[in-house]
């Protein structure tokens, strides 16, 4: 079996996608005690703080929620080498390499699903 060419460090985001904005903001904010971080109204995304994640929330596009309420989510991985992470990974679609937003800020990242169809980000592990 290959080694894997990484290595986990942290979740860093979950997105769920939600029927109703104002209940899902009250509840992870003044239930949970997330803090708002970002908004991207050209998508409807609002960006909570969850100790050193992120839960992004985003307006559902189904009416049966139930089924597709989680849009992805993400791993923080190291090193970050997308050539390495293709060839390992070439059985399934990768998507590009592209700079998304998470838990440390702006960084690469590219987008796998597993065999059940569910979205994996893998995104880079930023110095600090």
């Amino acid at each position: 079996m290959p080694q894997v060419p990484f290595e986990f460090v942290a979740l860093d985001h979950v997105v769920l996608r939600v029927q109703d904005m104002d209940r899902a903001l009250h509840f992870y904010s003044e239930i949970l005690g997330c803090t708002e971080e970002r908004r991207v109204p050209s998508i409807g995304l609002v960006q909570l703080r969850a100790g050193s994640a992120l839960i992004d929330l985003l307006p559902s596009d189904s009416p049966d929620h139930r089924s597709q309420n989680m849009d992805h989510f993400c791993l923080r991985i190291r090193p970050f080498d997308p050539a390495r992470i293709k060839k390992f990974l070439q059985a399934y679609a990768v998507g590009d390499v592209e700079q998304r937003y998470g838990a440390q800020g702006m960084g690469r990242s590219l987008y796998i699903s597993d065999p059940d169809g569910n979205v994996v980000e893998l995104k880079e592990e930023l110095q600090e």
